[in-house]
């Protein structure tokens, strides 16, 4: 397996880290264990020492022989010969007598004894190999007559290879337990970071499939954890931007074909008009006024994408001003009201005497009301009504434009606000339309409402706030 990413990062961090840990830990453990264990042993060597001042206390040494009889009566009697051995040493040091039963024994590697010798308080100690490589920890006392006078030595001497064999036994326990725990962190951390890793790779994997547009691609929810929300949202977004693909290709499909057809009629009518002489002149007057017609709607749908464009970039600026809702909804209505008798539908517009002024960019109002009352008359059927009307309550002005046509289905009403989303296949429109108008009501502080039940007809309600100095802004 490659060590790489999250596992690398979790192996030198991590692992790296208790790693590090232990060893200074097991390095402090054996440092205290060994200082702690040669400690009390020499403080018992010490003990054993300094209670020869007490021993040998009152005697007035007259002579070697008084001093060599009481050193050997001390040696042979002493209560603790099996956890250390005694060295006794007379007045020319060399050595009288040893617990262990040696004697004559010349001094040869005994560093204790110099420093005893030098030294002011007449006390030595050391830490070392003997000639046979065993390691002892030695204390050397000296012992002075009247008028000072040296008359031998003491010294006590214990083996520490019980005691290092001790610590090696306990330092190589903490190093089993050290492995131990660092192979169980490496085990079940290896598990965990592979549950975090593996999914996070089937994450980008799948991420790049649907970044190549294979929206379809699933992930397979393990665990109901972070990684599991995460799955969901994955999976979500895929299907959401499903959804916005369908859409948009609806959105170019339908667009085309809107505008394929005022192209099919101004060709149709130019190619009719350049016949010359054989086209009269009450065709060639039609055929303008269709050519016309079908040049405005060309440029009402460049517009709305432009304006749909601008919304998406955050490029469409607002004239704010004071302005009179009832003037701008008046010239809207008026627009439709030779289409609605065209279309043997009626369009009622129930106008209130006064209504607060609000703060808005009136040709935008305009924009909002003309599309809303275009969409009533388009999805009423021959022989249904349009009615606009215009109300006032706790500071707000609502606009409602109502119609008795098809309605909306219950699924659809939440997502006809949506770019590119059309809840009626079969009408005319690009489906962005309602997108545009929900933005600008939204960059006038207003709301839009819509309320239908299907088959019988649909309300749309846009209400704005009156104008007051809180709420004035030139330029949005």
């Amino acid at each position: 397996m490659t060590v790489r990413g999250i596992t690398k990062r979790w192996l030198f961090s991590g692992i790296g880290l208790i790693m590090l840990v232990l060893v200074l830990l097991i390095i402090s453990f054996g440092f205290i264990i060994k200082s702690y264990f040669y400690s009390g042993i020499k403080q018992t060597l010490d003990g054993r020492s300094n209670e020869l001042a007490n021993i040998f206390r009152g005697y007035s040494w007259g002579s070697y022989i008084g001093f060599n009889s009481t050193v050997r009566q001390y040696v042979e009697e002493f209560p603790d010969k099996d956890l250390m051995e005694l060295m006794a040493f007379d007045g020319e040091d060399k050595v009288m007598i040893t617990s262990a039963g040696f004697s004559d024994r010349s001094i040869l590697n005994m560093p204790d004894f110099n420093e005893a010798k030098a030294s002011e308080d007449n006390y030595g100690f050391w830490v070392g190999n003997l000639e046979s490589g065993e390691k002892v920890m030695a204390v050397t006392r000296c012992l002075h007559g009247q008028g000072n006078k040296y008359l031998g030595a003491i010294r006590y001497i214990v083996s520490l290879e019980n005691v290092d064999t001790r610590i090696y036994i306990g330092f190589t326990i903490l190093m089993f337990l050290s492995i131990l725990i660092v192979v169980t962190l490496l085990i079940s951390g290896i598990y965990f970071i592979n549950s975090i890793t593996n999914p996070v790779t089937e994450i980008a994997r799948t991420a790049k499939l649907i970044a190549r547009g294979n929206f379809k691609a699933k992930l397979n929810k393990k665990y109901n954890d972070e990684i599991g929300e995460l799955c969901d949202t994955i999976n979500y977004m895929a299907e959401e931007l499903g959804i916005a693909e369908r859409l948009k290709n609806d959105f170019i499909s339908s667009i085309s074909h809107e505008i394929r057809t005022p192209l099919t009629a101004i060709k149709g009518w130019a190619e009719t008009m350049q016949m010359g002489d054989d086209v009269d002149k009450s065709m060639i007057s039609r055929g303008l006024d269709i050519i016309v017609h079908e040049t405005e709607r060309l440029s009402g749908m460049v517009e709305e994408l432009l304006d749909f464009s601008r919304l998406q970039s955050g490029r469409m600026v607002m004239k704010m001003d004071k302005i009179d809702i009832l003037a701008e909804l008046g010239e809207a209505v008026y627009i439709f009201k030779e289409r609605a008798i065209s279309e043997n539908k009626s369009l009622i517009y129930n106008e209130p005497k006064i209504i607060s002024p609000i703060y808005g960019d009136k040709n935008r109002l305009k924009q909002v009301f003309i599309n809303i009352i275009d969409n009533a008359l388009k999805y009423t059927s021959e022989g249904g009504g349009v009615s606009v009307g215009v109300t006032e309550k706790d500071g707000r002005v609502c606009v409602s434009v109502t119609d008795n046509g098809c309605g909306i289905p219950k699924g659809h009403i939440d997502k006809v606000k949506e770019k590119f989303y059309k809840a009626n296949s079969v009408q005319r429109g690009s489906g962005i339309g309602l997108a545009i108008v929900d933005e600008i009501v939204n960059l006038h502080k207003g709301k839009l409402d819509i309320i239908s039940e299907e088959n019988f007809g649909t309300t749309v309600m846009i209400s704005f706030p009156v104008a007051c100095d809180e709420n004035k802004e030139n330029d949005i």
